[in-house]
């Protein structure tokens, strides 16, 4: 009867262990300030200096195409011409004058809207870079958010095994003590909680590293403390398919538009290197004014000059200079079109391994909640049944709690994959629209 007793006893005393972490404010998620993946989301795409930078890079550049558009600024002169340099009187000489002189450069036809449209495309390839930008922050942000996730579910597993450790000696210690149970079964109970201890040890600073990249994309202190909330949507969806995601990419990935503008950009500076064949022209016009009087028998005051002068840009080393400059900006143009195509298959290799990962880690996420993980809590279960009569050792007990434990961590690894693996999938689609 005092065996009965006693076997009741410990299996109520792991049963209270149990529950009693499953239901502590650590477990439960019970904590204040917490913000969700979407609150870190809109932290991050207000406040990140490098996406801040990107939104000032383009503003500056929108002010550009206005800038090479017009028209060199005017040239004014003032000239004092054919001053004696015995006496600098004005009067003295006929040919001694004052003079305002007005000249304008006019580039060739063309030239000019030629470099307004490579600017127009330069800044509009910066609005895009910025889209990119936010769209991998934000993917950025997901990741990192989950991979916590994940890591407090984690430390949340280690803690409640730490607790059915400490159980499990005290269970040993008391068999031990009554002759019931071996040394070494203190000991093997006291070495799986010492592990216990060291991967919890790692898991902490590990979440720390994250929290601190996390606070630093959302411009937080980087030792700002980061609580997310217990619950969350565990839900997988279907996904569109692959040929479909590769379509809207072509359409919807900014960093793709953006290499498609730095074409255009590039083929309006091609054909504004070929514009330079052709003279730019400059036009000046100079009004001189005189002093004193004609000599006899004219005699009269002296009237003023008008000046009126037209010039001519010769390309007379067109071969070393104009040729030159076409071939440069061609092999550009070349250069971009090659860009464009690897990134598209760089865009679409990132799409495919984002869909394989996704569903593998959809595939493992249900397997461990709905198979792995209740037959493995079924085997402690079952385990600890026997160990209650003496007919499990105390070693294949504790190998089955460690082997659920693994199996929990897994679990979480495998949803935190799934949605670090969507979100993936989202940046390299260029939208959040990827489900069927």
């Amino acid at each position: 009867m005092s065996n009965i007793f006693f076997d009741k006893k410990v299996t109520l005393q792991l049963w209270f262990v149990m529950l009693s972490v499953v239901s502590s404010p650590l477990y439960s998620g019970e904590n204040t300030n917490q913000f969700t993946e979407r609150v870190a989301v809109s932290l991050a795409v207000g406040h990140n200096p490098n996406l801040s930078e990107m939104r000032a890079r383009y503003k500056s550049m929108s002010e550009i195409p206005s800038q090479v558009g017009a028209l060199p600024d005017p040239m004014v002169s003032l000239n004092a011409m054919n001053f004696p340099t015995d006496t600098f009187d004005r009067d003295q000489e006929a040919m001694t004058q004052t003079q305002i002189g007005f000249s304008q450069v006019f580039p060739f036809p063309g030239k000019l809207g030629l470099k307004e449209e490579a600017a127009e495309y330069d800044a509009l390839a910066a609005g895009h870079t910025v889209d990119e930008v936010r769209l991998q922050l934000i993917g950025n942000v997901k990741s990192r958010w989950w991979n916590i996730y994940y890591l407090d579910r984690a430390l949340e597993t280690v803690e409640m095994n730490k607790s059915l450790l400490r159980q499990f000696i005290a269970v040993a210690k008391t068999k031990y003590e009554t002759g019931k149970g071996l040394q070494q079964d203190v000991l093997l109970a006291q070495l799986e909680l010492s592990k216990l201890i060291d991967q919890e040890i790692q898991l902490q600073a590990i979440r720390r590293n994250q929290s601190i990249q996390l606070n630093v994309l959302m411009d937080r202190p980087a030792n700002k403390v980061v609580l997310l909330p217990n619950q969350v949507s565990k839900t997988m969806p279907n996904l569109a398919n692959e040929t479909m995601l590769y379509q809207l990419a072509e359409v919807a990935r900014p960093r793709l538009k953006q290499m498609e503008t730095q074409i255009e950009a590039a083929q309006s500076r091609l054909d504004l290197a070929k514009r330079d064949y052709y003279p730019d022209f400059q036009v000046g016009v100079t009004y001189g004014d005189r002093a004193g009087d004609n000599p006899s028998p004219g005699g009269g005051s002296r009237s003023d000059f008008v000046s009126v002068m037209v010039g001519v840009k010769i390309p007379l080393y067109a071969g070393r200079k104009q040729s030159k400059a076409v071939s440069q900006r061609n092999y550009e143009l070349q250069k971009n079109h090659y860009a464009l195509l690897d990134e598209k298959g760089l865009v679409m290799a990132a799409i495919s391994t984002s869909v394989t990962d996704y569903h593998r880690a959809k595939q493992q996420f249900s397997l461990f909640g709905s198979g792995i993980v209740p037959q493995a809590r079924q085997t402690v279960d079952s385990m600890l049944a026997g160990y209650q009569v003496s007919e499990v050792d105390f070693l294949n007990l504790v190998r089955s709690q460690m082997t659920l434990f693994n199996y929990e961590l897994q679990y979480w690894k495998a949803l935190s994959e799934a949605k670090q693996a969507l979100a993936r999938l989202e940046a390299a689609v260029g939208k959040e629209s990827v489900y069927e």
